[in-house]
């Protein structure tokens, strides 16, 4: 049956992975027969908060002003884009009881109950508070990284009973679901691989040999083999919306649909953050990750779940792993995994929609 349906999460970040995974929640939805759109929550200081990480992504690290114009650019095509999705009437992030009528919520996907998140950590409204829909439901929801060792605090809890189906994205969010409400919540794909055909093919064909370095603040070792193998394989870097000058070519001011078609037409990933692997693992790129402890757990999870494990790089990895992992073809069983996973989220939404 056709719902009207509300999604909230994170979609106004001045960040690939979190426009990406919107859009392909609310197109994903729209193409099973729904009538979906995003909740559009406005805050001016989150707006700010945003603003001010746009222009120093990488804090404590400063970054200089000669990039300014490139990350202003950047932001633009993000606004830009952002308001090209589909919207509901805008409301204030305080006032959830403003949200219009639908016949059910949806909230996920991205870290939306990471308590620890600077400007939407702990935030009511994504935990259902104030929320009036007959259905209630999270898809691919994470605490990022809020470790599951640290449980949740008992209202927290509470109004996370309220929800009618619980699923997370990673076995950390899952673990502190357990723990805290005694219920097994649905591990479900990220949308952008669950609903994959959402993301467009290359628009142009790539340079040969060419590499995305997306993310910052890797750690040298990383920077040092990665660009060894880059220079053995005669591969030219480019990093995709972040200053990484051990690269060869810097595209900061990339759109959302830049960074998809870059990503389209790679060779190989070398990065760091969450949508990076997404993206390699959507179109079955090989890669290679190095996890910072703040994205530990989502990746380690995300690799852990797919079967790809051996991705995740550490400073112990010697260069001949870089060149089977960056230049081989990914195990046939990682897409076997994905595919057993896909089917296990659409088998929860038509629980949790139908």
């Amino acid at each position: 049956m056709a719902r009207k349906i509300g999604v909230l999460t994170f979609h106004r970040c001045i960040n690939y992975g979190s426009y990406w995974q919107a859009r392909c929640l609310v197109d994903g939805l729209r193409a099973r027969g729904h009538d979906a759109e995003l909740l559009d929550h406005r805050s001016v200081a989150v707006e700010r908060a945003e603003l001010r990480c746009a222009f120093q992504p990488q804090l404590p690290r400063r970054t200089a002003r000669s990039d300014h114009p490139a990350l202003g650019l950047k932001t633009r095509k993000f606004v830009a884009a952002i308001q090209r999705l589909p919207l509901s009437e805008p409301f204030d992030l305080d006032a959830p009881e403003r949200i219009g009528g639908y016949d059910a919520i949806v909230v996920g996907s991205d870290e939306v109950w990471n308590f620890q998140h600077p400007w939407y950590g702990s935030n009511p409204i994504f935990f259902g508070r104030g929320i009036q829909s007959e259905r209630l439901v999270s898809y691919a929801a994470s605490f990022g990284n809020h470790d599951a060792e640290h449980g949740i605090a008992t209202d927290w809890a509470g109004s996370l009973s309220g929800f009618s189906a619980l699923s997370v994205r990673d076995d950390n969010s899952r673990r502190l679901i357990a723990g805290a409400l005694a219920v097994d919540p649905a591990l479900v794909l990220d949308p952008c691989l669950q609903f994959p055909d959402g993301i467009p093919a290359a628009r142009t064909s790539a340079p040969l040999r060419t590499a995305i370095v997306y993310g910052h603040g890797f750690p040298a070792w990383f920077e040092a083999a990665v660009r060894r193998w880059a220079d053995r394989r005669g591969v030219w870097l480019v990093s995709i919306g972040y200053r990484n000058d051990w690269a060869d070519e810097q595209r900061i001011d990339a759109a959302p649909a830049d960074f998809a078609d870059a990503f389209a037409g790679a060779q190989a990933v070398a990065t760091n953050f969450f949508h990076g692997c997404v993206f390699a693992l959507r179109h079955a790129t090989p890669f290679v990750c190095a996890a910072t402890p703040y994205r530990l757990n989502k990746l380690r999870d995300l690799t852990a779940s797919l079967g790809a494990a051996r991705h995740l790089v550490d400073a112990a990895t010697p260069d001949g792993e870089y060149d089977a992992l960056l230049g081989e073809a990914l195990d046939a069983a990682v897409g076997e995994r994905m595919a057993a996973l896909r089917g296990q989220s659409d088998a929860f939404l038509d629980q949790a929609l139908g």
